[in-house]
């Protein structure tokens, strides 16, 4: 995820902790989500926690972007 971010992700991870929470609790719902696939689950509880992560995931970007800018 975000590749181009690598070194500013292993930094903000280090020196922010709620970037490092929010990455955890991303992390966490890949590996929901993969398991609520692998045993077949409600497609609802799959959708809703898949809407979680992009919310997520949209969130460390617009991180990641400003702090790109502030450099």
């Amino acid at each position: 995820m975000f590749h181009e971010y690598r070194e500013l992700i292993t930094e903000l991870k280090q020196k922010d902790a709620y970037f490092h929470k929010l990455f955890e609790k991303h992390n966490e719902l890949d590996d929901v989500i993969s398991k609520l696939e692998k045993s077949h689950a409600d497609q609802f509880e799959i959708e809703t926690n898949k809407k979680e992560k992009l919310k997520i995931k949209d969130e460390i970007y617009s991180i990641l972007v400003k702090h790109s800018k502030e450099d």
